[in-house]
């Protein structure tokens, strides 16, 4: 059966940099010789960090206010690494897979009720031989300050201040996945099989790996040369003893030689192509990274151009509404001078009839619009003006 497998790693300020690059895949090159470059498309991730680890720890903790006291050699980050082993993944599928590190997922929000809003990043790795989730999250505590105000406090010695904390958090992790539908079983914890848990690099330099690995490229497999049988003086033998040994030892020996060699030429012409394949794969290897290079590049200049040409739009957008809004206070202001001006042009007419003994006011009216032959309403008016102007034109 496969194990529920979590670690936890603790990190100051100044590794989240080169952690930051690792797990998102930042990098050109790697150290780690298992990363499938061809695969990193498969890699996803169940929550992106707006920034870079550092910007985004900064961001988080003025965001929430969070307390405690930070030194230069304080650890203010942790990271879970969470998987299983391959044939487990192979065993669930790609669907179950995303659902165990989901539910890996929400482990970590709610253990030591930690909360979604201080994981800064959980990314799962598919490119490489077994699927595992690099989570970064902040280690908060949830406590009181000396007034015993609730306050949240940035606290990785408190976060894991219990002696047994690791196993705890393995028994919790075990428990929670199993609850959750896994067939996972828990692994036996060190003090009990005395196994001492070294990271990838520290297990490659104990092995003396690269150097095993350099040795076994530049093997090469010596044969003796191909004795001539003509050498052997036949007639110094006796006759039947030394044809006897002639036909029964030396001459399959110097059939087995010359088998032997045949193979070793094979060998050589084998190793030859391969030779020839490899360097045509470093060369497409090359030019695969400097074309990834450019899309990078031309990837980057495409986000300025758009972030560009938004911010150009929103300043257009701003400018114009200003604009239309200045207009349409204009037109409200216009429109409340014209009906001001129909009132009192109203109540001028009614004056002058009453003041004068003319008459009502609307005789007043069509006698003046009659004789001048203009209209008093001003929209009238300009109707008939538009009017005269386009029989103008047809004439």
């Amino acid at each position: 059966m496969s194990y529920a497998i979590i670690r936890n790693t603790k990190y100051k300020r100044e590794n989240l940099k080169g952690i930051f690059r690792h797990n998102e895949r930042r990098n050109k090159n790697y150290s780690n010789d298992n990363i499938d470059k061809e695969k990193l498309y498969l890699n996803y991730s169940i929550k992106s960090p707006q920034y870079s680890y550092e910007k985004e720890f900064e961001r988080i903790k003025e965001k929430y206010n969070l307390k405690g006291q930070i030194k230069k050699v304080s650890n203010i980050a942790c990271e879970y690494i969470i998987t299983s082993n391959h044939d487990f993944f192979e065993k669930i599928g790609e669907e179950e897979t995303k659902g165990f590190f989901e539910t890996a997922y929400k482990f970590v929000v709610e253990y030591k009720d930690l909360g979604e809003q201080y994981i800064m990043s959980a990314k799962v790795h598919r490119d490489e031989q077994t699927p595992h989730m690099h989570l970064i999250f902040l280690p908060v505590v949830h406590t009181k300050d000396k007034k015993g105000n609730p306050i949240d406090k940035l606290a990785c010695s408190e976060f894991w201040k219990a002696k047994d904390s690791y196993r705890q958090l393995q028994d919790a992790f075990y428990k929670y996945m199993v609850e959750n539908g896994f067939d996972l079983q828990r692994g036996l914890p060190k003090e009990e099989t005395n196994r001492q848990h070294y990271s990838v690099e520290e297990y490659k330099n104990i092995t003396n790996f690269k150097e095993t690995k350099e040795v076994l490229k530049n093997m090469k497999l010596e044969l003796p040369d191909v004795p001539d049988i003509t050498d052997i003086n036949i007639n110094r033998l006796s006759k039947k003893r030394d044809e006897k040994i002639l036909e029964e030892i030396i001459k399959p020996k110097d059939d087995l030689i010359n088998e032997l060699y045949q193979d070793k030429l094979m060998l050589q012409q084998e190793l030859l192509k391969k030779s020839k394949m490899f360097e045509k794969a470093e060369k497409y290897q090359k030019e695969r990274d400097n074309i990834i290079a450019d899309n990078e590049n031309l990837h980057n200049q495409v986000e300025q151009v758009i972030s560009e040409y938004k911010q150009k739009e929103f300043d257009i957008e701003w400018k114009y509404k200003s604009k239309i809004k200045g207009l349409e206070k204009e037109n409200n202001h216009l429109n409340k001078v014209v009906d001001k001006f129909y009132d009192t042009v109203e109540k001028f007419i009614n004056w002058i009839c009453q003041k004068f003994g003319i008459g009502e006011s609307k005789e007043l009216v069509r006698e003046f619009e009659k004789e001048t032959n203009m209209y008093i309403d001003p929209e009238k008016q300009i109707k008939k003006e538009e009017r005269g102007k386009e029989w103008d034109l047809e004439i």
